[in-house]
């Protein structure tokens, strides 16, 4: 008499402890990576040219470049993009990318300045 409705909350339990675990693992996969990429920047003007370059890259969620260390702090979503296609930007941009060179007909592009050997300045 009390055996079914016991059997149905109970199958009710366990099937939303599934679906609650399912969404918890979810979230875990779309968290934002964070990855730390070495530029030839040297100023400002290259700083404020990477970083706006970036925020334009579908999936970036915020990119800081520390002019000091040359590095760029890159937050981004998996999903969306990878760090292949951050890189890419950047030597799109005119910038080496850690190992990658930077492209040719995107430096050229830079003001004298913000080429290699160029003046150092803030």
């Amino acid at each position: 008499m009390y055996r079914k409705p016991f059997l149905t909350l109970l199958t009710a339990f366990f099937l939303l402890g599934n679906l609650s675990f399912a969404a918890g693992s979810l979230k875990d996969d779309d968290k934002d990576k964070e990855v730390k990429i070495k530029t030839s920047a040297v100023c400002g003007m290259c700083k404020a040219r990477i970083e706006r370059n970036l925020s334009f890259e579908k999936g970036v969620k915020e990119a800081a470049l520390d002019v000091k260390s040359k590095v760029v702090t890159i937050k981004y979503n998996p999903k969306k993009t990878d760090v292949a296609k951050l890189k890419a930007n950047i030597v799109k941009t005119g910038y080496d990318a850690d190992e990658l060179p930077a492209d040719e007909v995107g430096y050229n592009k830079l003001p004298s300045c913000c080429k290699k050997g160029g003046m150092d300045h803030q």
